[in-house]
């Protein structure tokens, strides 16, 4: 496997437009789902010189298979949100896993964050896994905190610590573009 992140460019913004009209995707994400290409066109433009985000395209070969982003970078208190999400047919291949470490490698390293946190709706049995075998653990649950599909939903907060990360890379960001 040759997964690698590298920086969002406009010309992705069609597989952005893909994965946010996507119902199994969007049924898990905590923003306004099935955005039009020029709306996502307007975002790209306003928040491209943004210094609190960071959006990475995963790319398996030349095939675009996912995105990561780091949010609400924080430069004084060296926090930052992770959000993750990988193309439904590319799923169950480890994208996931590897992706969201080489975010985490990113934002340690790169980056310096002391923590990275995120929120996952708590039936997303899958993500938490994912997230918990990178060592993120939870650090509470906000009750009702989003709205989606007509309801709310409760979501844990998980966070990871820099002192408690493990890089098994030993600080090669080769797989970063």
């Amino acid at each position: 496997m040759t997964l690698i992140i590298r920086a969002l460019e406009k010309t992705d913004l069609s597989f952005i437009h893909h994965l946010n009209n996507e119902y199994s995707i969007m049924s898990y994400w905590f923003e306004e789902p099935y955005q039009s290409l020029s709306e996502l066109e307007n975002l790209y433009t306003k928040h491209i010189l943004d210094e609190t985000e960071r959006r990475f395209i995963v790319e398996e070969g030349s095939t675009s298979v996912g995105v990561v982003e780091l949010l609400e970078i924080n430069f004084i208190h060296r926090t930052c949100e992770v959000l993750i999400i990988i193309d439904p047919q590319y799923a169950n291949n480890g994208y996931a896993k590897k992706a969201f470490k080489m975010a985490i490698d990113y934002a340690f390293l790169v980056l310096n964050m002391n923590k990275v946190y995120l929120y996952v709706d708590i039936k997303n049995e899958k993500a938490v896994h994912i997230y918990q075998s990178n060592n993120f653990e939870i650090e509470g649950t906000l009750k009702e905190h989003f709205y989606t599909r007509g309801e709310y939903r409760d979501c844990y907060v998980m966070g990871l610590l820099k002192r408690n990360w493990v890089n098994k890379n030993d600080d090669d960001l080769s797989h970063i573009r």
